[in-house]
């Protein structure tokens, strides 16, 4: 058997003693990949190159989203190839960035063609970093990627006047199209596209008045629709390439541990269209002529692996679980870490005429995509490396993978193909990422390796979101209004896990975010933070710290409400008082249901029904959600969500409307249904039949109304998720008088009050 460490890397930057992929530290790990997330560090810039005034294709670009000749291909016939600073995985931002630069660059975004840029320091547009997450993309990208298109369309004029031997202030534009309408002339992009581009670009040139969109804000069909709907649509499993072989991994069944000795490795590299078996870190993989022999192959294999420690949280232990997690992290006594702090708290509390406690907590989840992990590599005669692979940030992964097969960053070409779905699964976290293995296993065949993880390995080796927990005090005056609230937060998350050393806060934001900057007047308020970590590999999942936060605190503002003798949804817009946005926001979520509905009420069908009511604000977005709810065979029955959205502004009214009810969906499947547990050291559920998701009977009816306020433009991806749980327990609660504060609703039997 072939034992694969990762060689060191050459590059005199990276880390002298570096630790093998699976043990790599979150120190290590910054250490190693820090570089990618500063625009220019390890790549060769020549200052004087990077003040050139010309846009050709070697000019570096002043500032990143500034050079038109790094985004715009434009060809013959008038359409054009867009390389965008982003990773499609179903989210719509090629759409939305055709339509953003198609409007100020007057071309039908339909005639755009958009591939993810490779690694470069000209697609940095989110705050100087390259990445796809966070709901991050068109709100960081919009004005830049406005500017791009406006900037091109300046240089087409100024070749076209140059061209015609005409003013340019004679000219015009419409769809693609120099018009000169004195002489009738008219030039197409792709006619002027090699003279504009060899132009200095201006610095002052006007943006569009929103007033003339013709396509920002518009509901245009999406750009992928054709090809997903008849097949075409090309993921990472998709990728095959010449002299290509195929390998199915076999992992530790604990994390932490590694192979000692095949018992049968004669036997399975004897099976049919086997070609070698290697050990990996913390894995072993079977290599073959097709993937199905290979995983049959890894399945045969008869591994004797390392003892995990017997006992303990440090590591995944034997005795490693869930509910001990759950318990280390409601029993710690050390002193929180102050994340916001507003009055006086203390003095509240000893004057408060009712005082309520509480305490939430939410599990591991698993992201459970339908698309498995895979990465195909190949190494060149030049020793340089071809790397396909599902990502949310090329940069960092081209470090990464620089690291593992020890060359320099720059010989590392990264390929991103389109994603199937995103929800925080494609960042870099160690060992619940494939493509390692597939740079060694390259490396040690010679020839291109496909590894794709079958859906056992899958859901062993996911990186879930983490398990909280969270503590929470309530002081309410005697007209029952709250005057005081303390809250805790227990864990760690994944900003502090992955990022840490270049963000630097005591505080981990996806900790506490969803209980911090809350818009309610709630006078004298205190947040802490106390880290306990995880010895899993934790992750980002869709919404991050509001996923389960925004459960937490809308489900105890209701425990007020209760407490207090108030409607939870007057409570609310009393709280709101000192905040238009909101309460206009909870008004319009209250109109698309049909009025809000306090109590248990009687359907149509003469069901029980009660609604909840909830608000969030991730992601730079607000968001007011209403559920109704009944109860079937001691189940909560979700008919309506009704969810209000105000992103400031919008590029695409559909894509934000099906963004929301897919979040929605999502955040349903949590409340009701999934968690991840572990006993003895290792994950129960190793498919779907085990860990089941939303299904087609459990979906409800979901409304969208999108609320344009004008304020700066937010995120889209993710704020439909965090209103959803809340809003269906507040539901239960009313309908039940059980108050769950421990999720999923399936670890509980309801019943009617």
């Amino acid at each position: 058997m072939n034992d694969l460490t990762p060689p060191l890397p050459s590059d005199r930057h990276s880390p002298t003693n570096r630790e093998p992929i699976r043990n790599l530290s979150r120190r290590g790990f910054l250490g190693a990949a820090g570089g990618a997330l500063v625009l220019g560090v390890n790549l060769p810039v020549d200052p004087a190159a990077a003040q050139e005034k010309t846009e050709g294709a070697a000019a570096i670009a002043p500032k990143p989203g500034t050079r038109v000749a790094a985004f715009l291909e434009m060809k013959p016939d008038g359409t054009v190839r867009l390389l965008s600073p982003f990773v499609e995985g179903g989210q719509g931002i090629n759409t939305g960035l055709a339509q953003t630069i198609g409007e100020e660059f007057d071309l039908n975004p339909a005639r755009f063609t958009v591939e993810c840029a490779p690694p470069g320091p000209d697609y940095a547009v989110v705050n100087g970093l390259r990445m796809t997450g966070g709901s991050f993309s068109t709100r960081s990208s919009y004005a830049a990627m406005r500017r791009l298109g406006a900037t091109a369309r300046e240089m087409m004029l100024r070749a076209g006047a140059a061209k015609l031997g005409v003013r340019q202030d004679s000219l015009s534009t419409d769809d693609g199209r120099v018009i000169h309408a004195d002489s009738g002339r008219s030039l197409g992009y792709g006619e002027l596209a090699a003279a504009a581009l060899a132009l200095q670009p201006r610095d002052d040139v006007p943006l569009k008045d929103p007033k003339r969109f013709r396509w920002i804000g518009k509901p245009v069909p999406r750009l992928d629709m054709h090809d997903k709907s008849t097949g075409r649509a090309t993921y990472a499993i998709d990728i095959r390439v010449d002299g290509m072989l195929h390998a199915a991994v076999q992992h530790a069944p604990h994390l932490g541990t590694e192979p000692q000795a095949v018992a049968n490795e004669a036997d399975v590299r004897a099976m049919p269209g086997v070609h070698s078996v290697h050990r990996l870190p913390g894995a072993v993989a079977v290599v073959a002529d097709s993937w199905w022999r290979a995983r049959k192959g890894a399945e045969a294999l008869q591994v004797t692996w390392t003892n995990p420690a017997a006992d303990g949280i440090a590591t995944v232990s034997k005795t490693f679980s869930s509910a001990a997690m759950l318990r280390a992290l409601k029993s710690t006594t050390e002193p929180g870490i102050s994340a916001e702090q507003e009055g006086d708290v203390a003095g509240a509390f000893a004057g408060a005429a009712t005082i309520i406690e509480a305490e939430y907590d939410a599990p591991y989840l698993a992201h459970a995509q339908l698309e498995p992990p895979s990465a195909v590599a190949r190494f060149e005669a030049d020793g340089s490396l071809d790397l396909w692979l599902p990502n949310q940030m090329p940069e960092l992964f081209q470090q990464i993978a620089a690291g593992t097969a020890g060359i320099q960053p720059t010989q590392v070409r990264i390929h991103s193909p389109m994603l199937g779905g995103f929800f925080g699964r494609h960042f870099y976290y160690g060992p619940a990422n494939p493509f390692p293995q597939a740079i060694l296993l390259a490396r040690a065949t010679g020839r291109p390796v496909r590894v794709l993880w079958s859906r056992e390995e899958e859901f062993g080796m996911d990186a879930v979101r983490p398990l909280s927990f969270a503590r929470f005090r309530a002081a309410l005056g005697s007209d029952g209004m709250p005057v005081a609230l303390q809250t805790t937060a227990v864990g760690e998350g994944p900003i502090g896990r992955w990022f840490g050393a270049l963000f630097k806060s005591p505080v981990d934001s996806s900790v506490v975010e969803g209980l911090d900057k809350k818009p309610y007047a709630i006078p004298n308020r205190r947040l802490d933070y106390v880290k306990v970590p995880h010895p899993v590999t934790i992750a980002f999942w869709r919404s991050v710290g509001h996923s389960m936060n925004d459960f937490f605190y809308e489900s105890f503002l209701d425990e007020i409400a209760m407490a207090g003798g108030k409607d939870p949804f007057a409570l609310r817009m009393a709280l709101l008082k000192d905040s238009p946005r909101h309460r206009n926001l909870l008004q319009a979520v209250a109109d698309l249901a049909g009025g809000w509905k306090g109590g248990v009420f009687q359907a149509e069908d003469g069901s029980r029904r009660a609604r909840g009511v909830s608000m969030a604000s991730p992601f730079g977005s607000e968001t007011a959600t209403i559920a109704e709810v009944s109860l079937k065979d001691g189940e909560a029955k979700v008919h309506d969500l009704w969810i209000a959205i105000d992103p400031g502004s919008v590029v695409n009214p559909a894509i934000v409307k099906r963004q929301v009810e897919g979040a929605a969906a999502l955040g349903l499947s949590s409340t009701l249904l999934e968690q991840v547990v572990y006993e003895d050291g290792q994950r129960q559920a190793k498919n779907f039949d085990a860990y089941p998701i939303l299904d087609r009977e459990r979906m409800p009816r979901v409304h969208v109304s999108i609320v344009e306020s004008g304020a700066p433009m937010g995120g889209i991806g993710e704020p439909g998720l965090p209103g959803v749980p809340p809003a269906v327990v507040n539901a239960v609660a009313i309908l039940t008088g059980q108050r769950v504060r421990s999720l999923p609703l399936a670890k509980t039997r309801l019943t009617g009050a």
